[in-house]
């Protein structure tokens, strides 16, 4: 074993021999609850916990486990025994300050929860649909069926209560039936399974169990607190958790998509994303509660609703995400280790009862996930590597226990076995499913879906988030706002329309003009959104109350990946954009398309169909403005023609270009491929004997295109600049022109083309 992977266990004893000293001194001191004592029992637990999790995920496991490690090897399992002292000294069993921690762990439940929920992709199980149902029904109910058995024939002295043997049944059943939906995604993207067939179905699986599962454990709670069967008490909770669900997933969805959307573009403060995330979970929490179930699948439903946001950007998914993963985990899952004696294994009996809870578990688990993926379509390797992969408990399992033990329908020996089961078969799973992947052979359909896949992920119009769209009072302006429509409405993307005309609600102007201001904007928004060809699209209006710079500079803060600009007036003299501009421009860093309404679409700015022109020259921005004009095309209807065109920059500079072809042919060929990715038809022309702008201009006179797609760089230049070739075209063209450029500016060559 390497000397680096035993640095984060050296950590250990310092970390415990400091704290107990300090510990020793604080206990001295006071009787009562000590607010410097959470604090170091808050450091031990993170120290140890993340210090075992990393040596953990050096040899291929889940940093989960050595969470729960460090719990184990704190609480009475090893410390306790080893040097009773310390252990009572820094987790003493005194009802207030043991309270103190515990009110962390149980809100560390809700984070969690609220992070599961997040992590839970619905459109993976839409995707993979009736198989993945199929699957999961039949890997919970084989299982359910053993664990509930079993609880039906423990011994009475395993129970708290054995008079309320059936809610103890039948949390056995769910504790035994449920995967960490955490623990397979995490090792099915470390294999590279994620997008295959097989690593989608085992991950929705795992979704469907989870949602299942937590749904089940909120019944079983209504069901423990009233200690009996109450049919009315259970149909109630049924019935409002039924309900719950149906608001959440309709209601609920758009509310939650708003409130985000609301917080993000409004509010100024530190990290209100965040604070709104908070919220929405506790909120959702409490009405669950209310309804007479756990506040784990308020937690859990707000988790997937925001998730699903649309404009929940990468920054704050990755801030709230290491808040969860770095305190909140190692506490909660410490203490699930401090809280598992597992000295209590050295009776016999106990020992046997663990080791056929571990063998019921895996076997039922394995088996119904088994008998699941052949009845749902899936050959013996995918079945098996199913199956391994649904047998990871993992953290979804400490909850359940946690929460069981918490209200009292788990003992405290059977809560070890539980957590016992929990860390054994996380272990196994991942050398199993590795084992069962490893040698999953692919399909001719799963290739070609693979490698559509792995084009979107590097492509420009895939991975749009934001757009935002500039306009004023012009005609161009509702081209440009139908332009926007297009590209968002493929996806579904949300949009914000800012109004960069005169400046609106000064002192000295009057009433009507601000309302002036406000049609033109709802004008473009109506354009957005009620395009036929357009789709389902959100649209935010904003109205310019300050200079235009800085109207732009305050929007372009809000995680906008694309500014979409129709002014009026677009050009100015020769080299030069008008000022507007050149204003817009610059105070946004991130890719432009700029709009030039022209010929026909000044009369008619929202045209039937689109007849697109795109030159390619096989450089990275030739390729941006070919994705956007496939993109348009595929939105609308109309036709799409591809012309090759040199530019100096980019002879010899062409990569990825279709092998066993000429340089030009092949440009084309990607360019054809890319079309029929999305069922594009296209017409494509060569043009190498006329500079690229003749070559155009040429294509534009002979042809019926009525609009010109170019992709195009920034040049660094005292002014905005995007070469010759797009001067001229933009100057000389009789059709109208979709300039859409790199958010980076690039070092003007001597010969601009």
């Amino acid at each position: 074993m390497q000397w680096s992977l035993l640095r984060p266990v050296g950590l250990v004893p310092a970390a415990l021999v400091l704290t107990t000293v300090a510990a020793g001194a604080e206990g001295g001191k006071s009787a009562g609850p000590s607010e410097s004592l959470l604090i170091l029992q808050i450091v031990l637990l993170i120290v140890v916990g993340r210090g075992l999790g990393e040596m953990m995920q050096r040899i291929g496991q889940p940093s989960v486990i050595g969470e729960l490690l460090a719990g184990i090897l704190l609480g009475p399992s090893l410390l306790g025994w080893v040097w009773p002292e310390a252990q009572h000294a820094i987790f003493p069993k005194t009802p207030e300050q043991k309270a103190m921690i515990d009110g962390i762990a149980q809100f560390g439940i809700l984070l969690l929860l609220l992070l599961t929920g997040m992590e839970t992709d619905l459109k993976l199980v839409r995707r993979v649909g009736k198989a993945a149902i199929a699957i999961s029904i039949a890997g919970i109910v084989v299982p359910f069926a053993c664990g509930f058995a079993l609880g039906e024939f423990l011994p009475d002295a395993l129970l708290p209560d054995p008079h309320a043997r059936l809610v103890a049944s039948l949390f056995m059943g769910t504790a035994l039936s449920i995967s960490s939906v955490k623990i397979v995604a995490v090792v099915v993207r470390e294999m590279n399974f994620m997008r295959r067939d097989v690593g989608q179905i085992i991950v929705a699986t795992a979704v469907i169990d989870d949602t299942i599962g937590w749904i089940i454990i909120a019944v079983i709670f209504s069901l423990a607190s009233h200690n009996t069967l109450d049919l009315g008490s259970v149909a109630k909770a049924v019935l409002g958790t039924v309900v719950f669900l149906a608001v959440s997933f309709t209601i609920g969805r758009r509310l939650v998509f708003q409130l985000i959307r609301w917080a993000n573009d409004t509010l100024v403060s530190s990290a209100p994303v965040i604070t709104v995330i908070l919220l929405l979970m506790g909120t959702m929490a409490l009405i669950t509660h209310l309804i007479g179930v756990h506040t784990v699948l308020g937690a859990f439903v707000a988790g997937i609703l925001v998730g699903e946001s649309p404009i929940l950007t990468r920054q704050i998914d990755e801030r709230l995400r290491g808040l969860i993963s770095s305190f909140f985990m190692p506490v909660f899952f410490g203490l699930a280790g401090l809280a598992a004696d597992l000295s209590v294994l050295r009776d016999p009996n106990l020992l046997m009862l663990t080791g056929l809870l571990v063998v019921i578990a895996s076997v039922g688990k394995f088996g119904g996930a088994f008998v699941g993926g052949t009845l749902g379509g899936l050959n013996t390797r995918e079945s098996l590597a199913l199956a391994s992969g649904m047998n990871a408990r993992g953290s979804t399992e400490v909850i359940i226990a946690t929460i069981g033990l918490s209200i009292g329908v788990l003992s405290q020996n059977l809560f070890t076995m539980i957590v016992t089961m929990a860390i054994v078969t996380t272990m196994a799973m991942p050398p199993m499913l590795r084992a069962a992947l490893a040698r999953l052979p692919m399909n001719a359909e799963e290739k070609e879906r693979l490698e559509r896949e792995e084009f979107e992920k590097r492509g420009f119009v895939a991975n749009l988030e934001r757009p935002l769209l500039a306009v004023d009072e012009s005609v161009n302006a509702t081209f440009a706002a139908h332009v926007a429509g297009l590209i968002a409405g493929m996806r579904g993307l949300p949009i914000t329309v800012l109004h960069v005309g005169k400046r609106a609600a000064e002192q000295e102007r009057g009433r009507d003009e601000e309302e002036s201001h406000e049609a033109v904007v709802k004008r473009a928004a109506e354009t957005v959104a009620s395009d036929p060809a357009a789709g389902n699209v959100d649209v935010t209006t904003r109205i310019r109350r300050s200079d235009l710079g800085e109207a732009v500079g305050e929007e372009a803060k809000k995680g906008f990946d694309l500014l979409v600009v129709g002014i009026d007036k677009v050009i100015a003299t020769k080299d030069r954009f008008d000022r507007k501009v050149e204003d817009i421009a610059a105070e946004f860093e991130g890719p432009l398309a700029i709009v030039v309404a022209k010929g026909s679409h000044l009369k008619q700015p929202v045209p039937d169909g689109l007849n697109i022109l795109v030159p390619v020259s096989g450089s990275a921005v030739s390729k941006r403005g070919a994705e956007v004009a496939v993109a348009l095309a595929q939105a609308g209807s109309g036709s799409l023609r591809v012309i090759y065109v040199a530019t100096t920059r980019d002879k010899g500079a062409q990569r990825g270009v279709s092998r066993g072809l000429s340089q030009e042919t092949g440009i084309l060929k990607d360019a054809s491929d890319l079309a029929a990715r999305y069922d594009v038809d296209i017409t494509t022309t060569l043009r190498v004997n006329r500079s690229p702008e003749a070559a155009i201009l040429r294509e534009i006179d002979t042809t019926d295109v009525d609009l010109v797609v170019i992709g195009v760089d920034r040049i660094q230049a005292d002014h905005l600049s995007f070469g010759g070739v797009a001067d001229a075209v933009l100057r000389q063209s009789k059709v109208s022109v979709l300039l859409v450029s790199s958010g980076e500016a690039r070092q003007a060559s001597a010969k601009k083309a």
